[in-house]
């Protein structure tokens, strides 16, 4: 598992990993991820932490391996004690995060109950097929349950060039990929930069906010 963290992990420096989670039916949320992660490590003393979630399906008693045969782990809510900041990823499914995001923060009420997450910062990112999928409400639905966990939420700002210019993805809400009607579209120059752009914000602003008590 140790693989698929950016440098070294010990109890004294898991507070300076940034948790990148998400759920990825295709790869492109898995490159994006991938992409942000490279922002983190761009922020001298910070790290990325890449997990996602299993999907979920109508027979629930169906188990999933621990492990994914391919790809980041599958979080555990220990992931989100140990993080100093959250940057949460899922494609669209009819303009909000998929059901696979959902059962794995609805599953956290102890962590709710904790604060475990409180005065963290997070941010979000998403994908679509077609320019007008519901990127927006789809990142927005995943900013609710952040702020119901008390966390600072981080956007990007228009100090980022290809915030305005990019005729792809990309908002002030977050990072984004439009696939194509096909989703054979490659992730975009100013895609990849504004998901890197996401990762270096939240991990500044955790770097800043220092380890938490």
């Amino acid at each position: 598992m140790s693989s698929h963290r950016f440098g070294t992990s010990t109890t004294a420096t898991r507070m300076n990993e940034i948790l990148v989670l998400y759920y990825s039916r295709t790869g492109k949320l898995a490159q994006l991820a991938r992409l942000v992660a490279r922002g983190i490590g761009e922020i001298e003393g910070m790290r990325a932490r890449l997990r996602s979630v299993p999907p979920v399906a109508a027979v629930t008693e169906a188990a999933h391996p621990p492990e994914p045969d391919e790809g980041a782990p599958y979080a555990t809510r220990a992931d989100l004690r140990e993080c100093a900041g959250l940057v949460l990823g899922s494609p669209t499914r009819f303009g909000n995060m998929a059901a696979p995001m959902k059962h794995f923060l609805d599953s956290t009420p102890a962590e709710w109950a904790s604060g475990a997450l409180v005065g963290k910062p997070a941010g979000v990112f998403t994908a679509t097929n077609t320019m007008h999928g519901g990127q927006e409400t789809t990142l927005l639905s995943m900013m609710l349950p952040l702020l119901h966990h008390g966390m600072l939420i981080v956007g990007i700002p228009y100090t980022e060039p290809a915030l305005s210019h990019t005729l792809g993805g990309g908002s002030p809400y977050g990072a984004s990929h439009v696939g194509g009607a096909n989703g054979g579209n490659a992730i975009s120059d100013d895609e990849r930069i504004l998901a890197r752009a996401l990762g270096r914000r939240v991990a500044a602003i955790a770097a800043r906010l220092g380890t938490p008590a």
